[in-house]
């Protein structure tokens, strides 16, 4: 795969980049509520046990905040190349041959993630109109479920940003590769990892290790003369 730098001025590279930096921004407010819920849970088990007083309405907040966890990801994800798919048939695949394949694969998401935007924005419609609340605290559901409409549409428009990514792709197979999902090659997370590994290990342990190994080499000599 052509890993060559884009050109500079490609108005559909700057899109992409600057979709990049609000999809990363929801995806820390989805963190956010993550870490927030985790603070929570502790906050509920340390006054449950040492008080004997569980924090009223944990369970409806909990409820609340875990569209937001889920859906303002979505984005993110989707241009990261996270979500979870099947590539033992695409990965046999080269060329115009294999953008057509994810063409073809996009552009059944998009019909789906329109279907599931009408579906979501109807849910949050009739909750807001009838009020619906959660069980315990009666705390409005509307938002949670809005926060579900919002996400759809922010992956509705990652996917029209990758179809005219991939429709340039269908006409320069060869050219550089931007504004669509690349999953790494096995070649490259080989590489991460082995990156990972060198930069977990400074230079200061490798050279005790090395020191280490010398004393016990020479410790090793002494007992055998």
């Amino acid at each position: 795969m052509n890993t060559a730098d884009p050109p500079a001025d490609s108005m559909l590279l700057k899109i992409d980049l600057a979709y990049h930096r609000l999809e990363k921004a929801l995806n820390y407010v989805a963190a956010t509520f993550l870490f927030s819920l985790m603070l929570l849970a502790c906050a509920e088990v340390v006054a449950r046990k040492l008080f004997n007083s569980p924090i009223h309405g944990q369970a409806d907040l909990v409820e609340i905040a875990i569209p937001t966890m889920g859906f303002f990801g979505l984005a993110y994800c989707q241009r990261v190349a996270g979500h979870v798919r099947m590539e033992i048939v695409v990965n046999m695949l080269k060329g115009r041959a294999f953008w057509l394949f994810e063409f073809i694969s996009n552009l059944a998401t998009i019909i789906i993630c329109g279907l599931m935007i009408y579906g979501s924005y109807y849910h949050f419609l009739r909750a807001y109109e009838i009020g619906d609340s959660t069980m315990d605290v009666e705390l409005p559901i509307w938002p949670a479920k809005l926060i579900i409409t919002i996400g759809f549409c922010m992956l509705m428009g990652r996917l029209i940003i990758s179809f005219f990514g991939y429709i340039q792709m269908l006409q320069n197979p060869n050219g550089p590769v931007y504004a669509v999902p690349r999953s790494p090659d096995i070649e490259e997370i080989a590489e991460a990892e082995a990156m990972a590994a060198r930069d977990a290990i400074s230079d200061e342990d490798v050279e005790e290790e090395l020191e280490r190994e010398s004393r016990i080499g020479s410790r090793q000599n002494g007992e055998r003369r």
